[in-house]
């Protein structure tokens, strides 16, 4: 078993799709975290909805909503900065389990699917970082001197880069774009993500 997720462990593109899709679902959690932050309403939806209502509901309760948003953006960090992602992930998985049971039970239409696989991507994320999980509930032979390919380890520039995508996604989100103006903005951050992919790929 150790032989087969070490294997899987040490490659190359795997490493890469892991901290990209840590970016993603980090970066998914800076414009809702941030609403809620500055304790402006989530949605439109008036209180004559269920969904509405709910949100309302949140809304006015002040301190807490605002404690939400933190700790969303707080998440994001740990994710996008790579060397704390283990850490965000958990603490993502625990936030975006509890909003994908909140949208089945109260039926929301495309978001089910959003946060279903927003759940399986965080699973994908524990069962990845496995070998460091695993000690805080067994001790044993578990060795990570088997592993020997961890892209985050080899290159601080996603470490940099991801903290760099945060601030600039937090600025994104505080900025209130046009839609012209977050395309423009969400290019410039694919630039800087492509350009990290390349460095990575060519040292």
């Amino acid at each position: 078993m150790e032989d087969f997720y070490f294997k899987i462990r040490n490659n190359r593109l795997l490493n890469l799709f892991v901290m990209l899709l840590r970016l993603l679902i980090g970066f998914a959690f800076i414009p809702s975290g941030y609403k809620k932050l500055i304790n402006h309403r989530f949605t439109s939806l008036g209180t004559d909805t269920q969904i509405g209502f709910f949100f309302e509901g949140l809304y006015q309760s002040g301190s807490y909503w605002q404690f939400l948003g933190f700790v969303q953006i707080f998440a994001a960090l740990l994710l996008m900065t790579q060397r704390f992602a283990t850490v965000g992930n958990m603490l993502f998985f625990g936030i975006i389990s509890n909003i994908c049971i909140i949208t089945f039970s109260m039926h929301f239409s495309g978001t089910v699917v959003i946060t279903s696989l927003l759940v399986m991507s965080s699973l994908f994320l524990m069962f990845w970082d496995f070998h460091k999980i695993k000690y805080l509930f067994q001790k044993d032979n578990f060795s990570i001197q088997n592993l020997n390919y961890d892209l985050k380890s080899y290159h601080k520039i996603w470490i940099y880069m991801g903290f760099i995508l945060f601030l600039l996604s937090l600025l994104i989100s505080a900025c209130n774009l046009s839609v012209l103006g977050n395309r423009i903005a969400m290019a410039f951050l694919c630039v800087i993500v492509l350009y990290c992919i390349i460095y990575t790929s060519i040292k």
